[in-house]
């Protein structure tokens, strides 16, 4: 087994937060390890046309954005370490983890970058059809459907914000939803209910995403429904579908470690990517469960790598000042 790997700042997570976590703390003099993890570049890896990251004019590719993140990177001098965190002991510095690959290593400071997962519904189609028609992101790929008929499946806060949002795009949203009542806010469901444009499919379920025939690339033309109560089975025409069940965080390592809420987002000190355990931050969507923006994520990747060197100097400073005196000659 290869020796520890030994690092000021250890960055789990190669999203839009980490790889900026890492492009700040490179120029800042840190020399930060980031491990890539299981998905390198995150959710937009599966997105394909990104208008609302700012810097471009035109439309980008998720993909190819995601790639000049990685370069400028190892521009910086930040080292990329092709590896997955499987373990972390969090309970005295220096702070150990160790990889899939059986190789350990030791940090100064931490920060955690894992992302979150949109929740599918894990039916036949939606996979095939994610990017083309099937989105997790009203804010991301609405802008696309403008004048067009969406579904939104869902009945949480989640579900009626997406759909709220869309109402103000499309020319009509349908909202479907498995029961007979939202676990909504009252306040959203009393604005939902009163946008014209938006209506609701109560006690259905989508069975399959149903793709258009005849194009170069397969499209979504239709949504395969059936009602829970009645068994009647239909078909919903619509232009793009909108699963909006809810995220998980990627967070699993380091429960019992760091504090989190009830959904298993990491808890931070408010205005801050500061966690419950000094030297350890949290940026983007494992900490951020309102806005799960790539920008918002490199924001917060910004504030964990300025958080960590503030962070290193004091503590660099402590250890300085509580060694024993180098006695005069």
């Amino acid at each position: 087994m290869s020796d520890p790997i030994r690092t000021r700042l250890l960055i789990l997570g190669a999203g839009p937060a980490g790889y900026t976590a890492a492009i700040y703390a490179a120029r800042a003099g840190l020399d930060p390890l980031l491990v890539a993890g299981l998905q390198p570049g995150g959710q937009l890896t599966i997105t394909t046309d990104v208008e609302n990251y700012p810097g471009f004019a035109d439309p980008i590719q998720g993909p190819w954005l995601m790639e000049q993140m990685a370069k400028q990177v190892e521009h910086c001098g930040a080292r990329i370490q092709q590896d997955v965190v499987t373990a972390v002991d969090l309970s005295a510095r220096p702070f150990r983890a160790t990889g899939d690959s059986g190789q350990i290593y030791l940090a100064e400071s931490l920060v955690i970058a894992t992302g979150a997962q949109a929740r599918w519904l894990g039916v036949p189609g939606e996979k095939q059809l994610s990017g083309f028609g099937v989105s997790a992101c009203a804010t991301c790929d609405g802008f696309f459907y403008r004048g067009k008929r969406v579904a939104v499946i869902g009945g949480g806060n989640t579900a009626v914000e997406e759909a709220l949002y869309l109402s103000n795009l499309a020319a009509h949203v349908t909202l479907i939803h498995r029961r007979d009542s939202f676990r909504a806010e009252r306040i959203m469901q009393q604005r939902l209910m009163a946008r014209p444009n938006i209506a609701i499919l109560w006690d259905s379920v989508v069975q399959e995403m149903l793709p258009a025939e005849g194009g170069r690339i397969a499209t979504l033309r239709a949504l395969a429904l059936r009602n829970l109560k009645t068994g009647a089975v239909s078909e919903l025409a619509v232009d793009g579908a909108f699963v909006a069940i809810g995220h998980d965080p990627a967070t699993a390592l380091f429960r019992g470690q760091l504090a989190m809420d009830a959904e298993g987002y990491i808890e931070t000190v408010p205005g801050t990517p500061r966690t419950s355990v000094p030297g350890v931050f949290a940026a983007g969507d494992v900490q951020d469960k309102v806005y799960r923006q790539a920008v918002t994520a490199a924001g917060t990747g910004c504030m964990a790598a300025l958080e960590a060197e503030k962070f290193l100097m004091n503590a660099e400073t402590e250890s300085a000042t509580d060694s024993p005196a180098i006695a005069a000659k």
